[in-house]
């Protein structure tokens, strides 16, 4: 491909511009849909990804000199990365290969390999290959590519919506640069809809009055994904134009219908929003904690997982400055097992609202993490023989049991007796906070170990 023609397109992707890829049948520009048609050609047009794109950084430099580097680009669906792939194809001093790793294997690989090999000794002309889900890529497909990354013999360019460090190769990945991709915010979105109002020979044809109050919704309700964005946009004109009305809020609602979560249960989203969750409820924000949990359920996550991630939070976060905490946690475990979806939702929120306002302590999982670390460290000492077990023929032969002392029988039910390992009794795993319930039981513990001496 000579250097500034953009490459041939596939038909499926974000922005394309409808000419048919190698196998499938062209589709009229005309006839293709209108995210296809309104495909960015240049950096100019581009919307959005200004961390990644301002003047001055790496990738804008590196673009606007033809010399594209190896490189992964991640990001949701709709956030631009196959037309920044193109883009930098577009500008580079080479030739584009592109597949998609959905339908390419390691025959396809090779192959590209082979041409870039020809190319080179024919012309000395470098090969920029486009990877369009390199995540679906096994290892050993991965692997097929590196030798040729590594000799500069391609570019590469990798599309991914997986978090790329979970997904590539580390030998591959070392030799690529991470370019994360953000959704696009309802600014550039409303400047993408505009334009295709305003360019009809690529856009909406002859389009109809739209107010500023649809353009903001259809903005907002779409995901930060430009795909989503311009499909209800063109679906809102087709509704609005076979009632002869303009497109006004009720044809965008009627458009934009309900709205597909860009969330995977099995990627990337599926820890943030779990990640988010916990942060949210550990912060005593019963909003976001509602707010991440119905993400999580609208986009199909399933409830036994979150259930799970609630009875771990109320003994990590809260333990025992609200004991009731893990009964509640657990109580909505059992119900998610027993009533299920839909309604188990309900059970959800109650528990999330009451983990996010109960007090907090991680003093439990603090002392657990202490003792666990001194027993790798100084490995685990034996205990007293009196407190070892004595139920079975010939124990009291070997001490053990042998004089203990049962604190029940003792004045407020506590024995003057160790019960630690010998050379931990000045060790103490457990700090009680003063917030909640744990206030108490510190109180108790000082107690304690002012009657029995202790630590």
């Amino acid at each position: 491909m000579e250097r500034g023609i953009l490459p041939p397109p596939v038909t499926d992707r974000l922005f394309d511009t409808g000419e048919a890829a190698p196998g499938r049948t062209a589709v009229p520009p005309e006839e293709a849909p209108l995210a296809v048609r309104m495909r960015p050609r240049s950096l100019d047009e581009l919307v959005g990804q200004d961390h990644l794109l301002h003047p001055g950084s790496p990738l804008r430099t590196a673009i606007e000199r033809g010399e594209p580097h190896s490189a992964v680009l991640y990001g949701p669906p709709g956030s631009g990365k196959t037309t920044l792939a193109r883009i930098i194809a577009s500008a580079a001093r080479g030739a584009f290969e592109e597949e998609s790793a959905v339908n390419a294997g390691r025959a396809e690989v090779r192959a590209a390999i082979k041409r870039a090999e020809e190319r080179r000794r024919a012309s000395g002309q470098p090969t920029i290959f486009f990877l369009d889900e390199i995540h679906r890529f096994n290892k050993a497909q991965q692997d097929a590519l590196l030798p040729a990354v590594e000799e500069g013999l391609l570019t590469l360019i990798g599309a991914t919506t997986e978090n790329p460090y979970f997904e590539v190769n580390s030998a591959l990945l070392s030799r690529c640069s991470i370019y994360e991709l953000r959704p696009l915010d309802p600014d550039d979105l409303e400047q993408l809809l505009r334009r295709a109002l305003a360019t009809p020979e690529r856009g909406i044809p002859d389009p109809p009055e739209v107010s500023p109050e649809a353009i903001e919704l259809l903005a907002a309700r779409s995901d930060g994904d430009a795909r989503i964005a311009l499909a209800a946009l063109e679906h809102a004109v087709q509704i609005a134009r076979a009632a002869g009305a303009p497109v006004d809020l009720a044809t965008t609602e009627e458009a934009l219908q309900r709205k597909a979560l860009t969330y995977d249960r099995e990627g990337d989203r599926h820890y943030d929003y779990i990640s988010a969750w916990i942060k949210a409820t550990r912060a005593s924000d019963p909003d976001a904690s509602l707010y991440y949990l119905a993400v999580m359920l609208e986009g199909g996550e399933d409830p036994r997982f979150i259930a799970r991630r609630m009875v771990i939070l109320a003994s990590e976060d809260i333990g025992n400055a609200d004991p009731q905490a893990l009964v509640v946690a657990n109580a909505a475990a059992d119900a998610v097992d027993r009533v299920g979806l839909p309604e188990c939702r309900l059970n959800l929120a109650q528990a999330a609202v009451y983990l996010a306002l109960a007090p907090k302590s991680n003093a439990s999982y603090r002392g657990i993490q202490r003792a666990t670390a001194h027993i790798r460290e100084h490995g685990a000492k034996p205990p007293p023989a009196y407190v070892r077990d004595a139920h079975y023929p010939g124990a009291r032969k070997l001490g053990r049991g042998v004089g203990y002392v049962y604190p029940h029988d003792e004045p407020g039910g506590l024995a003057d007796q160790p019960v630690r390992p010998e050379g931990l009794e000045d060790e103490r795993f457990y700090e009680p906070t003063e917030r909640g319930f744990e206030q108490e039981l510190r109180r108790r513990l000082e107690e304690i170990s002012r009657r029995l001496g202790g630590p």
